[in-house]
This record gives C-alpha cells, sequence and structure tokens, in this order.
C-alpha cells in the first residue's frame, strides 16, 4: 500500500512557488542534445536538496522517454528516476512528472509516426504502474511549441517545413497526451493533467492584423483539441482540414475529451511578438513573411508605446476561453541578475493580482533551476549557457540573487532589494531600439518619448573617477542600476568623516572602491601616499560598511603574489608580493576580510576596454599605427582583463551576496609580446616596429612577478581572451581607425629570440 501525497494543487491566497530543472531532450539529425547532460542533473542527485532550501511545493521533473526506455526491446533503465523520484517525495515536494520534453521519442519512432501516440501510451502506463503514488503529469511539454520548431521550420527531428508535418505532428502529441492519461488513470485514478505550452501572443501593424489574428486563434490549438472545443464552427477548421486534418481526427477529440486540470503556460520576454510590413524601419533585422508580404518578427517589447501585455494580460485570455484552474509552468528572463529578479517579481505580482479577481491561479514556476544550455541557437547546435536561479560556472551549483528572492515569494512576501525599485528594460523607453514605437490605438508608428521616470531607489557608490570608475557607471547605467560616481573631492576613501558624509547624503545599498593609486613604479618612492589609498582608504570603506550594512566591493591585483608558480594562481594560494604596490593590496585584503568578513574583493590582472586609451592594447595599437617603435616584454606572463567582462561580473557577484576573495580575469595565459603581436595582427596592424625584451627590470623600478595568471577554483565566469579580444574590436574607439586601414603583412613569432 502507498500513502497519496498531499498535492498542493488546491487554490491559495497568494501563488505557489514551484520550480523545474530544464530537461529538453530533443533531436537533430541522429544527434539527441540532453540538457540533463549539459547540465550535469544527471550526475549530481545533491541538487535536489535545492529544492528544499527555496520552499517550493512542486517540481516539474523528467521521466523523460528517450532517457529511460530508448530500446523497445528492452524494459528500460529506471535506477536514476527510481531513486530521485523517492528523494523528491521524502523531501515533501511534489513532481509532476514530464514524459517528453521537445522531443520526438526514441529512435524507433517519432512525431508523425501513426504509431506514436500508442507507444508514448504504452511508456505512460509503465511510469504510472512504478511510480503509482505520483499525481501529477505532463506527458507531453509544449506540443505546439514542439511541432513548429519540429515540423514547420525545421529545426528538429524529423525536419519537415510544411503545414500539413506541423498539424500531423501536433495532433499526434495531443492524441499521445489524451491516451497516455487514460492508462495513467487506470492505475492512478487521481492523477492530474498539468498540460503546458507557450503563453504567447502575436501584435501587428493594422496591415498585419490579419496575420496576427491566424497566430493568436493558432496559440490555443493544442488547448482547443484537448479540450474537445475544434468543431464545424471552430475559426481554424477549413484550415486544418486543408493540411489533411480530418473530420474524424477532430471528432476524436471531441469524443475522448481531456481537459487539463490545471493549464500550465510557459511566459518569457520573447513570447509576446511584433509583426510589421514596414520592413525599412528595420535597419539590420531579419525579413521573414508569410508567402503574401513581408515583415519583420520581433520582441513586441522593443516596439508597443505602452509595453507589453504581461503575463497578468494573457492569462486573463486563457481564463475567459476556458475558466479552467491555471499556473505559470516556466518563468524566466535571459537577462543580467536584477533584470532576472525584477522581472519575476512583476509577473508573480500580476498573478497576485488575478487571484484577488477570482481567477483561479495556482503557482507560479521558477524555471529553470540550473538554467538552460544553447537555447540561443535553438538547441540545434553548441551555443551559450545561461544560469537560472543557480549558476553552474562554480564548482558546484552557485546561488544566484534568485535564490533570495524565490524564498520570501514562498513565504508570499515581496522582496525588497534596492535595485528591485526600478523599472526593467521592457518598461524604460531605452527598448526602443529601432528608434521607433507602435501604439495600436492611432495606428502609426511615431518616435518614442526621450525617457521615462524611474522609480526611485537606493544607489551604488563607485569611488573613484578613473578607468574603472567610468566602466561601473557606464554599465550600471545600462543595466538600470542607481549610482552616483564620486571623485575623491566628493568622498576621500581613506578620511572617515568623508566617507560618512558620503553615504548619509546618498544612503547607498552598495559601495564599489574602483579609486586608488595604480602608479606601480612610482609606489616605490611614494610608497606612504600608495599605503593611504590603497590600504586605508578599503579598510576605512570595510568598517562604515559593515557598521551600517551597506555591501562593499573593493579591487585587488595580480601583483600580491611572486610568480614563482607555473600554473594559475587561485584564490586560496598565499600571497608574497615583491613590490610596495603588491604589498598595499594584499594588506588591504586582509584588513577588509578582518573588518567586514562578508565584503566582495576581487583580484583582477592588466585591464584593456574599449572605452580608454591608456590601457595597453589600446596604447600600442594607436602607436603602431602612427609609426611609433614599441618595446614589449616576452617573459612575463599574465591573465589580461576585459574591462566590460569585468563589471558585468562583479556587479552579478555584489548583487548574488558574493563574499570574499574572487579571481576575475579573462580566461588565457599570454605574454605582454604576445598580447600586443595578437591584437596588432586582429586590428590589421603591421608589427614591423614592434621589437620585444626578455626582462622589464631595466624598464621599470618596481620587482614584478614573472607569471601572474589568475585562475579561479571558486569559478569559471569569464569569457576567454580570444573572445573579449574579438568583442574589443568590435566596441573599441581606436584612433587608427579613422585614417586608411594599415595591411599587416609582417608574420614574425610574438617572443624575441
Amino acid at each position: 500500500m502507498y500513502s497519496p501525497m498531499k498535492t498542493h494543487l488546491q487554490p491559495a491566497n497568494h501563488p505557489e512557488l514551484w520550480a523545474g530543472f530544464e530537461c529538453t531532450v530533443n533531436r537533430v539529425g541522429d544527434r539527441y542534445l540532453d540538457q540533463l547532460e549539459l547540465s550535469g542533473h544527471a550526475h549530481r542527485e545533491s541538487d535536489l536538496e535545492l529544492l528544499r532550501d527555496l520552499g517550493v511545493k512542486a517540481v516539474r521533473y523528467p521521466v523523460v522517454w528517450e532517457r529511460t526506455a530508448p530500446d523497445p526491446a528492452q524494459e528500460g533503465d529506471w535506477s536514476w528516476s527510481d531513486r530521485r523520484l523517492n528523494k523528491i517525495r521524502e523531501l515533501g515536494i511534489m513532481p509532476i512528472v514530464g514524459l517528453l520534453h521537445h522531443g520526438s521519442g526514441p529512435r524507433h519512432t517519432n512525431l508523425l509516426d501513426p504509431k506514436f501516440p500508442e507507444l508514448l501510451a504504452q511508456y505512460a502506463a509503465k511510469v504510472a504502474e512504478r511510480y503509482p503514488w505520483v499525481d501529477a503529469y505532463t506527458p507531453v511539454n509544449e506540443p505546439l511549441t514542439t511541432a513548429r520548431f519540429s515540423c514547420l521550420y525545421g529545426h528538429w527531428y524529423p525536419h519537415e517545413k510544411n503545414d500539413a508535418a506541423f498539424f500531423r505532428a501536433l495532433i499526434n502529441q495531443c492524441r499521445a497526451t489524451v491516451l497516455a492519461m487514460r492508462e495513467i488513470r487506470k492505475i492512478n485514478p487521481r492523477a492530474r493533467l498539468i498540460q503546458t505550452e507557450d503563453l504567447g501572443k502575436t501584435h501587428s501593424t493594422a496591415q498585419l492584423e490579419y496575420q496576427a489574428e491566424f497566430e493568436n486563434e493558432r496559440r490555443w490549438l493544442s488547448l482547443d483539441l484537448l479540450c474537445g472545443r475544434v468543431d464545424k464552427d471552430h475559426p481554424l477548421r477549413e484550415y486544418l482540414n486543408k493540411f489533411g486534418v480530418t473530420d474524424d481526427d477532430l471528432a476524436w477529440f471531441r469524443s475522448n475529451r481531456c481537459p487539463p486540470d490545471i493549464m500550465g503556460f510557459n511566459y518569457y520576454l520573447s513570447s509576446e511578438r511584433f509583426i510589421d510590413h514596414r520592413v525599412e524601419e528595420y535597419t539590420g533585422c531579419a525579413i521573414g513573411g508569410n508567402g503574401r508580404e513581408p515583415y519583420v518578427d520581433i520582441e513586441a517589447a522593443r516596439i508597443l508605446k505602452d509595453g507589453i501585455d504581461g503575463a497578468g494580460g494573457l492569462l486573463r485570455e486563457a481564463w475567459q476561453r476556458y475558466g479552467l484552474p491555471l499556473a505559470i509552468t516556466e518563468l524566466h528572463n535571459g537577462c543580467t541578475r536584477e533584470e532576472q529578479a525584477r522581472w519575476f517579481v512583476e509577473q508573480y505580482e500580476s498573478a497576485s493580482a488575478l487571484l484577488s479577481e477570482g481567477i483561479d491561479l495556482r503557482a507560479i514556476t521558477a524555471w529553470a533551476l540550473l538554467g538552460s544550455f544553447y537555447w540561443n541557437t535553438l538547441v540545434t547546435r553548441e551555443g551559450n549557457y545561461e544560469p537560472g536561479v543557480y549558476d553552474l560556472r562554480a564548482d558546484r551549483p552557485l546561488p544566484t540573487i534568485m535564490v533570495k528572492v524565490l524564498r520570501e515569494l514562498a513565504e508570499g512576501r515581496i522582496p525588497d532589494e534596492p535595485f528591485l525599485k526600478s523599472p526593467g528594460w521592457w518598461q524604460k523607453s531605452s527598448r526602443h531600439i529601432y528608434g521607433v514605437c507602435y501604439s495600436p490605438r492611432i495606428e502609426k508608428i511615431e518616435a518614442p518619448s526621450a525617457s521615462l521616470r524611474d522609480k526611485k531607489a537606493p544607489p551604488i557608490l563607485i569611488a573613484g573617477r578613473g578607468t574603472l570608475g567610468n566602466a561601473f557607471a557606464r554599465i550600471c547605467n545600462e543595466r538600470g542600476l542607481d549610482y552616483q560616481l564620486l571623485s575623491r573631492a566628493q568622498m576621500d576613501i581613506a578620511d572617515v568623516q568623508s566617507v560618512n558624509a558620503a553615504v548619509n547624503r546618498w544612503h547607498p545599498w552598495a559601495i564599489v572602491n574602483a579609486a586608488g593609486y595604480a602608479r606601480v613604479d612610482d609606489a616605490e618612492l611614494e610608497s606612504e601616499q600608495c599605503w593611504r589609498e590603497n590600504t586605508n582608504g578599503p579598510a576605512v570603506l570595510a568598517a562604515i560598511c559593515e557598521s551600517r550594512g551597506i555591501k562593499l566591493l573593493s579591487f585587488s591585483s595580480d601583483l600580491v603574489f611572486d610568480g614563482n608558480k607555473s600554473s594559475p594562481y587561485l584564490e586560496s594560494d598565499p600571497v608574497r608580493p615583491l613590490n610596495v604596490y603588491g604589498r598595499s593590496k594584499a594588506e588591504a585584503e586582509r584588513a577588509v576580510l578582518m573588518l567586514s568578513p562578508s565584503a566582495l574583493i576581487v583580484r583582477t590582472s592588466a585591464f584593456f576596454g574599449p572605452w580608454d586609451e591608456a590601457n595597453f592594447i589600446t596604447a600600442t595599437l594607436n602607436a603602431l599605427a602612427r609609426g611609433h617603435e614599441v618595446t614589449t616584454v616576452s617573459d612575463y606572463v599574465i591573465s589580461p582583463t576585459y574591462v566590460p567582462d569585468l563589471v558585468h561580473t562583479s556587479l552579478d557577484l555584489l548583487i548574488n551576496g558574493a563574499q570574499g576573495v574572487w579571481h576575475l580575469a579573462n580566461r588565457g595565459a599570454i605574454t605582454w609580446s604576445e598580447l600586443a603581436m595578437t591584437a596588432a595582427r586582429m586590428g590589421g596592424i603591421t608589427t614591423a616596429r614592434l621589437s620585444h625584451s626578455r626582462n622589464c627590470q631595466w624598464i621599470s623600478t618596481a620587482v614584478r612577478p614573472r607569471y601572474s595568471v589568475l585562475g579561479s577554483e571558486r569559478a569559471n565566469f569569464m569569457p576567454s581572451l580570444e573572445d573579449a579580444l574579438t568583442r574589443y574590436f568590435a566596441h573599441a574607439d581606436l584612433q587608427w581607425r579613422k585614417s586608411a586601414p594599415i595591411v599587416d603583412t609582417d608574420m614574425e613569432s610574438g617572443l624575441a629570440a
């Protein structure tokens, strides 16, 4: 005998918090792309403990057909799902078991196979027999989306591109859902169907209203089929008939109605689209069409003057159409940490408002818990990793700010993080990147307003108006993080009264220390001044931040090391500085963490960036382009750091609440000479006037480590040096670009003989 688990599927006075693991197993040609393998969750049962820490009530969890029983001649391997489902049960969390997630099934079938529905139903019966206590299922995730991607656009197997294949794939998946639930309910009559689908909507210009109306009717088609609503009066009936869906097919669904117990909708910023026939307004934007006229298809948030409908508006439409219980079963914004939090909280508040209206909305789901892979390529080839609630670029899943946000929402409280008081990019006029916006009410395109008034939010104080401080100001502005960039006159970090006055005036939630003494050679003769700026100043900031509950981010250097290693320095390696500057930084680290253990210290090295001319790469390129002789050092190995990467990653760590010492430098070890040669070649500049020296001590006062490459034992956040250099050349405003290009014909080695 088994005891049925409390299902957590009853209405509440605020939405429950659910979670989910990205578990797509899609096929491209003969290759399967498995998100559980890519994330490592396939081999990390300990990830399930994260669910308890978040306070979630339910989890969308895979027992995916392709992984569990790929060979029809064999029983299948249930050991993986046995351990994990039992663990979820022990945690007191309800599993919503998914059987097919953007997949086409094992190799012996596919979405167009007439036997596909019965084969999936047979697998569903095996799952229910093995786990009779599981009360919630999603046999097929997003059948409409999967049919589009596989059989209308041809991205996934079986790679068809026609309406007939699209509709057949959709019919097969919906029929499979009905038959699967029938088999499951033979074993567990309580089993509920949590059917997921994309919560999309198409907006358009008046000329394309007919196309928008078609797409907005089509978006409900999978749910209409399951609910038995596609009859002779359905708006798409003739269209279905035209492409091979017979009236008998449709009658079968009316005779075998299987309405979802909960309609689960997956919502992203990209879910709402805008189509516009005025293609000339969108320079550089891909042009598509419907065979009748060309148009662009872009995120509606970029165009609509009054903004998108949001989850609240679209869920209200679903409620009015079906009157069935609702849930948001995927919610995520692939953006910066603070934008992820803003998006989730905004949709949570919308869901809560629907509940107050009497709409039966059960839950909102954090998706994906561990992030996702390759969705920037639509999972057709290798691509980017997008962090979720946890970030997998660390030695173990690293909590992001979303953990704190979700814990509070799970308790029915709205988080009060300072950056949540500012609007997301989708609410600002700056979202109109094409220079136009559209208002359906006046049916015309017009220039967007100059600005929108942001909510008042506590700022970040940025100390120091040099390269790093200015970069922080620029990127905080891009990310919608309120800030104040302060000169030494406005806040002298080594003066207690000056710092207290600045804090009293601006009431910051964080301070970024981008100030300090940076002249390494001069520090040998000006040690007192160096010590004041680099050691005393950070100590003052640490003491004040600790006493006032303010987060502190301060910077250190690779020069705290002696260079005797031959492999990258890690955060735990002992510091042994060789010069005054390095000693001032090492002592600052010790003092800051003693005074404020929660402080964040970032060690970095060899800045280069697109916004200043003083860094090594820009200065070298400009000098070579002007025909000057340049000597570089060929036997000192470093790890250069692209300033935008450093600032973005540092802000992410600050927002996530990271503490202690972290190493941030772009991945790669290179000498100064190799760096100069590489940059010159990428820039198309001759290296004929570039010479190399094997020892920098003859041109410097301070002793430097010959090897100071930074690695990390904590995380692998930073892109490669090659990637950073590519982006540097895409964005830097280099002097020599204003004249005729200089062709590089010198191919000598970067190392001097």
